[in-house]
Parts: C-alpha cells; sequence; structure tokens
C-alpha cells in the first residue's frame, strides 16, 4: 500500500472591495442576477456570472422546480449557456453568489458536486484553469485557482 496526500490552497478576501476591479464587477454580476432566481421550494438563491477570453459576461441563477432534481443550478446555468453562445472561448473565471429568504447566509458557499463537475468539464476540454471565487451574501470572498483546487482526482474522459 502506497499512501498519497492531496494538498490545496484558497484565497480569502475579507470582503469584495479587495478583490481586483474586474472581479468585484464580476461578483457584483452574479449578485444581481441571484437576486431574480427562481426558488420557491428552498428560498436559496444562487447567481453565477462567467467572464470569458473574448470579454463577454454570461450570467445565470438557479431554477427551481417542484418535480426535484427538474431544476438547475446557477454554476451550470451560465457554464451551459456559455458553452452554447460560445463554444470555443475560454472560461477564464466564475463568480458565485448565494444568500437565503430563510436565514442570513455569512459564509461562502462552494459548487455543488454537480457544479463541480460540470465546471471541471470545461477546464479539461479547454485545457487551462477556471478561477473561481464564491460568497455568501456579504463578508468573505474565497477565491481558488482550478476547479482542481476544489474537487481533486475529478472524473475525466480519459475513464470512458
Amino acid at each position: 500500500m502506497t499512501e498519497k496526500e492531496i494538498k490545496t490552497s484558497y484565497f480569502v478576501y475579507d470582503n469584495l472591495e479587495e478583490l481586483e476591479e474586474a472581479d468585484q464587477s464580476l461578483m457584483q454580476k452574479a449578485c444581481g442576477i441571484r437576486d431574480k432566481a427562481y426558488a420557491p421550494y428552498s428560498k436559496f438563491m444562487v447567481g453565477a456570472a462567467i467572464h470569458l477570453a473574448n470579454g463577454e459576461i454570461i450570467t445565470g441563477n438557479n431554477q427551481e422546480n417542484a418535480a426535484y432534481p427538474s431544476g438547475l443550478c446557477a454554476e451550470r446555468n451560465a457554464i451551459f449557456q456559455a458553452g452554447a453562445q460560445f463554444p470555443n472561448e475560454k472560461i477564464l473565471t466564475i463568480a458565485i453568489s448565494v444568500k437565503s429568504q430563510n436565514k442570513k447566509v455569512i459564509v461562502p458557499a462552494p459548487p455543488c458536486g454537480a457544479c463541480r463537475q460540470a465546471i471541471a468539464e470545461y477546464e479539461f476540454k479547454q485545457e487551462s484553469p477556471i478561477k473561481i471565487m464564491f460568497m455568501a451574501e456579504i463578508g468573505k470572498v474565497i477565491q481558488v485557482n482550478s476547479l482542481l483546487d476544489i474537487l481533486p482526482l475529478a472524473f475525466d474522459s480519459s475513464y470512458l
């Protein structure tokens, strides 16, 4: 038996104002689209904004459905739109913001497992990392420089 170790690192910003101006703007777009989410069941609203290499910004929010799991998360909503509209453009950055109508969310929420896998697919496809930033409605922002920082040993097409 051989034991292996997985290490990761991430950055924590105390507030949105500590980010570079372009990243602040992207996160503000994620917050704006988050507030338009359709989340009548969970009351948990998520917004995502994607910055593409061509300068385009694509946004998405979560869309729930009474027939679970027919809804779609904000991150996959945005990433699939980016893939459909600009299939050959690299995704540089994804900003994600969450808010609950049930309680004040103060801890940044990372993408769910399904969204991590979808983002991983695009990293593999474009052969370059995607910077991911996530935050709650206010407060700290967490940043990773690649999806693989939060999903080590990701599944890819080499297994098929």
